[in-house]
């Protein structure tokens, strides 16, 4: 485990925190995967023919 570090305003209160950049990276990584995960299921709903692969990236690299 390892150990955080509260970082407190003048009142006492928790305003941030410290923790070891592996952890940091680790936090951003799995909320980014969560995020992923949100957008297959959202784009799983919804009822599309799907498209070519080939198609998809040529659009995509389009802009369009």
């Amino acid at each position: 485990m390892y150990q955080e570090n509260y970082i407190i305003d003048k009142k006492g209160r928790k305003i941030a925190i410290q923790i070891p950049v592996k952890v940091y990276e680790k936090l951003l990584s799995d909320s980014e995967e969560l995020e992923d995960i949100k957008e297959y299921r959202k784009a799983k709903t919804h009822k599309s023919e799907p498209i070519p692969f080939e198609q998809a990236f040529r659009e995509i690299e389009a802009g369009l």
